[in-house]
């Protein structure tokens, strides 16, 4: 069908599990809409930015995001044991059913306290979901399209994104027209479950990942699966879905000889395993400390704070977020032929550049009545996104999820988004205390200090009363990082990858030596004359592998 998809069934497969994704990022950014919502603050008697009492509103606004990144953390964590003991498609429905229960008590909360039990729950729906998806799609590319096909999670989180800032935006009218009714920030709560549930419904016509049938001996089942997902326009045998099924199976057999089997935390046993989970670990808190989730979620606080009123900062947000899908599109068409490190440097860089200005401006306009400086103050912002969704948003769940080998997957991803999660919690609980009480200054992490001028600011930014960076330094020091310590990837099988972290490959798909081709060519032709034969019987015909490190 062309360079990025093999066939439109592995397409509509990834597409259409993340619609997971889409309920996913919808639950994680609604809570940016529904502040900017008058009913929801009477609703839960909580004071309004502006009134008497707003401090223990931006307390429990943090408590909100933190209970929920709390849930998806124990959501991740549950990941680990069930993507491998019950599979990565049941462990998806069981995460859509929890997210949909979750929306429904958000929806129908009366008070704070229902409100953050739902949050919690939903969260951990939300966690099992966007830790099993992007694994799930990993699994069942072609090592040449995986960039592409793991974007759709990126893509469907933007559209999430996207559905929340607008949704929001259209309900605020009806507060604006004067009315009392709850609609406005019910209804936007409540339609986090219709992603999800739509999923869910067409979810048993999903395949099995193959590599999750391998390793429990399914092999004919995960071999016809495979044909059917990698089957190649001009192919009439399948010859490359049996190269990849051979390396997987002689993986598979490889990695049991070695160990017969896998312990609860054997991500954290060999020296490569613990590289690999010391990367997504660092990826995970660096990504959140660049302020993204900030800026989603108290958006509509930081424009208010630059003096937009009314449904401006709604309108603003909704416009943020929607620049996220055609920069997750980028992603998409461009990532396998450039590679993930690259992604990462140049995302790294230009968000720096972006906080580094937003500091600057805001330190000069915020709280003065200078009009053209506040609008100034908001570009950096957009030229945030703008490098974010393009670097950042899909590569990281695209990253994570291919640097793990197959037995450890499971337990690899739920490492990466338990710190992810553990990183928002932090974030998100601190973000609406900081910018109510320190304003610009939480982009750098100045110590408080009193009201200063423009002439103050240029002279004394570098002060020694600056403290250790909130998002700009870190984000500085994330870009030497990802150059010296983060391997590339790209058009590798997620066989071939373990070698770039100095484990055993029993056969190689990317840079085969021509005695392993000769190999590939021999399983492809016995395969051609006995039909669907197992990897074992393959073996017994006297095909022999190279083990290289």
């Amino acid at each position: 069908m062309g360079k990025y998809i093999p066939n439109a069934f592995n397409l509509i497969v990834v597409i259409y599990v993340a619609l997971g994704s889409t309920s996913c990022s919808y639950g994680l950014a609604i809570l940016g809409s529904t502040v900017g919502q008058p009913s929801f603050y009477k609703s839960l008697g909580l004071a309004m930015q502006g009134e008497a009492g707003y401090s223990r509103t931006a307390s429990l606004i943090g408590a909100f995001n933190g209970v929920g990144a709390a849930g998806a953390c124990i959501g991740a964590i549950v990941n680990s044991w069930s993507a491998d003991a019950l599979s990565r498609k049941l462990t998806i429905q069981i995460g859509a059913v929890i997210l949909s229960l979750g929306a429904a008590l958000c929806a129908a909360s009366v008070n704070v306290g229902m409100f953050i039990f739902a949050r919690f729950f939903a969260g951990v729906g939300i966690g099992m979901l966007v830790t099993c998806i992007p694994m799930y799609q990993t699994e069942v590319s072609t090592p040449e399209s995986r960039g592409f096909m793991v974007s759709m999670h990126g893509i469907m989180f933007a559209v999430g994104y996207g559905l929340s800032s607008w949704i929001g935006y259209g309900v605020y009218f009806i507060s604006a027209g004067g009315s009392d009714s709850t609609f406005p920030w019910r209804f936007p709560l409540a339609f986090q479950a219709a992603p999800a549930l739509l999923m869910l419904i067409g979810s048993p016509w999903l395949p099995y990942s193959p590599r999750w049938l391998m390793s429990k001996d399914r092999f004919e089942e995960a071999e016809a699966v495979l044909k059917r997902l990698h089957d190649r326009k001009g192919e009439s045998n399948h010859e490359t879905a049996i190269k990849e099924f051979y390396q997987m199976r002689k993986q598979l057999e490889q990695d049991r000889a070695v160990k017969a089997s896998i312990s609860t935390f054997e991500v954290f046993r060999t020296a490569a395993n613990r590289k690999r989970a010391l990367i997504v670990a660092a990826m995970m808190w660096f990504n959140m400390f660049t302020g993204v989730l900030i800026i989603a979620n108290y958006a509509v606080l930081l424009f208010t704070e630059l003096g937009l009123t009314g449904s401006t900062p709604l309108l603003l947000l909704a416009i943020w977020i929607t620049i996220s899908f055609p920069g997750n599109v980028i992603t998409a068409l461009f990532i396998d032929k450039w590679g993930r490190r690259k992604f990462m440097l140049v995302g790294a860089t230009g968000i720096e550049i972006s906080l580094i200005l937003e500091c600057v401006l805001q330190a000069l306009y915020t709280g003065s009545t200078n009009a053209a400086g506040k609008s100034a103050a908001v570009a950096p912002i957009f030229l945030f996104i703008c490098f974010w969704s393009s670097c950042f948003d899909a590569t990281q769940y695209l990253y994570m999820s291919e640097i793990f080998p197959t037995a450890i997957r499971g337990q690899g991803t739920a490492v990466g988004m338990a710190n992810q999660f553990a990183a928002q919690i932090i974030i998100l609980v601190a973000g609406p205390i900081a910018l109510n009480n320190i304003g610009w200054k939480f982009f750098l992490g100045q110590s408080h200090q009193p009201p200063i001028s423009p002439s103050f600011f240029l002279s004394h930014v570098l002060d020694t009363d600056v403290r250790i960076a909130v998002m700009a330094c870190p984000t500085a020091l994330y870009i030497p990082v990802i150059y010296f310590f983060f391997p590339e990837t790209q058009n590798r099988s997620l066989e071939d990858i373990n070698a770039e972290f100095g484990d055993k490959v029993a056969v190689h798909y990317y840079g085969a030596t021509a005695e392993e081709q000769d190999e590939y060519a021999q399983a492809i032709g016995i395969e051609e004359q006995g039909g669907m034969l197992s990897a074992k019987a393959a073996l017994t015909e006297g095909v022999h592998y190279v083990e290289k490190a």
